[in-house]
């Protein structure tokens, strides 16, 4: 389970419209993840501005980054991810998750 220090720096991380962008696109992707390049095309982010990105997304955990040759890509750490969802409902309406829903009403 993740500490509250943890969740407070993935939030932070994704407090900010290109790094949201990144990481949903990441996650979108799923585990092969995706070339750094063609990340920064696909937003239209110049390349020297997506490195300050990854880094912030890959110091909160959030992604993962491997080399491939000349490419690095980066792919969303899903156990992160899972682990902060599960943070953040852990007590989801009194330890009842399906009062949470609406379409049980």
């Amino acid at each position: 389970m993740m500490k509250s220090a943890q969740v407070v720096k993935a939030l932070s991380a994704l407090a900010q419209p290109t790094r949201l962008a990144i990481y949903r696109l990441l996650v979108e992707r799923g585990p092969e993840g995706m070339a750094a390049g063609q990340v920064a095309e696909r937003l239209k982010v110049s390349p020297a501005t997506m490195s300050f990105h990854f880094k912030t997304l890959d110091h909160a955990g959030l992604i993962e980054g491997r080399q491939d040759g000349r490419f690095v890509y980066y792919a969303a750490n899903f156990t992160v991810m899972n682990d902060m969802l599960a943070y953040l409902t852990e007590n989801c309406c009194g330890g009842n998750p399906e009062a949470c829903n609406p379409n049980n009403k």
